[in-house]
């Protein structure tokens, strides 16, 4: 077979890992790979570099992806679509492999649905991708967060002060809730939770009564009501661009206000999506690249390759796209025991 492989999407620990594992699983059996630069984009404008298992064996800790990701959607406009089908028959590719989140997904399921024989590796550091446990990506990004409010906390402490660290997340906290948990935070604001303004202030002023500072831990997404508001801007699917909302900079001034302490935040942004990715996302992206693999050898098209319990297995991209895992209440329910 000659195999294609794309990364898409925002980039996170673990794609280079899942890059080599294609590769290698694939030539492993005598096939070829051929790698589309940039996602989508490289499929629409055939944006090519063949990938040997040279060109892989030393990429299991290095982070990025040596292919280039974008946020390009390539059934946006009727003309891009026809130009990625041409790409597929002019570079005789038997599989593609698209490696990503919720959007690249998407994309995949609508060229299956077009006649392309395409299956999909799932990878988010927000973790939100639906109908696998965990995706490669979450666990490095979150470990970088902890290290943060672990150092805000030394200079929280040092200056008596309230420190509003901000993560990401759009529609799914994963990202903040392990942070505060795993940080020790105060409180921690979560999209799946109506923001409660009362409740914030009650857990800063206890946090400072007892030792003399509070740790504040917020996704990007949360709705705080007016301010801030949208920025209008919006990627090629649809999703508004939430870096200038600047959410946790609004929450440090609201408690500034209204508690007298003196407050910071930190926005860490993108900081959260490089490094070499840890020991868990380098062994979970190794085996669903292979995976992937695996599954179109077996002719299992519009699959893509997802992690339950223990096991690796194929499941229907329709499983897996349109609607994004959010945190459920039994983590909620753990996490309001742990606020202060």
């Amino acid at each position: 077979m000659r195999f294609g492989v794309l990364t898409g999407g925002g980039d996170c620990p673990g794609l280079n890992p899942a890059i080599r594992a294609v590769v290698l699983r694939a030539t492993e059996g005598g096939d070829e790979v051929l790698g589309f630069r940039d996602g989508w984009k490289g499929v629409r404008d055939d944006l090519t570099r063949p990938l040997a298992p040279a060109d892989v064996r030393d990429l299991i800790g290095r982070g990025g992806t040596i292919l280039g990701t974008s946020r390009t959607n390539p059934f946006a406009k009727a003309d891009d679509a026809e130009k990625v089908l041409r790409t597929l028959r002019q570079e005789r590719i038997d599989a593609l492999v698209a490696i990503g989140g919720d959007d690249t997904l998407t994309a995949a399921r609508e060229l299956v649905r077009r006649g392309g024989q395409v299956v999909g590796v799932p990878k988010t550091m927000d973790n939100d991708v639906a109908g696998t446990d965990w995706t490669f990506g979450f666990h490095s990004a979150t470990a970088v967060a902890v290290d943060a409010l672990e150092r805000l906390r030394d200079t929280a402490g040092s200056h008596h002060r309230a420190i509003v660290l901000e993560v990401m997340g759009r529609q799914a906290g994963w990202v903040a809730l392990a942070t505060g948990l795993a940080g020790g935070a105060d409180a921690t604001l979560v999209p799946e939770q109506p923001y409660d303004e009362d409740a914030l202030l009650r857990h800063v002023r206890a946090a400072v009564a007892a030792r003399g500072y509070a740790l504040v831990v917020a996704s990007e997404g949360i709705d705080l009501g007016a301010r801030p508001g949208s920025t209008g801007a919006r990627d090629e699917f649809g999703h508004e661009l939430l870096r200038e909302r600047q959410v946790g900079a609004e929450l440090a001034e609201r408690i500034r206000a209204a508690t007298g302490v003196e407050t910071r935040s930190a926005q860490i942004g993108h900081i959260q999506r490089g490094g070499s990715p840890d020991l868990f996302d380098r062994i979970l992206a190794t085996r669903l690249g292979a995976h992937a693999v695996d599954l179109a050898r077996a002719g299992r098209f519009g699959e893509v390759a997802v992690l339950r319990g223990e096991r690796v297995e194929g499941i229907p991209l329709d499983e897996a796209v349109g609607t994004s895992k959010t945190v459920p209440p039994e983590w909620l329910d753990l996490l309001r025991t742990f606020d202060a």
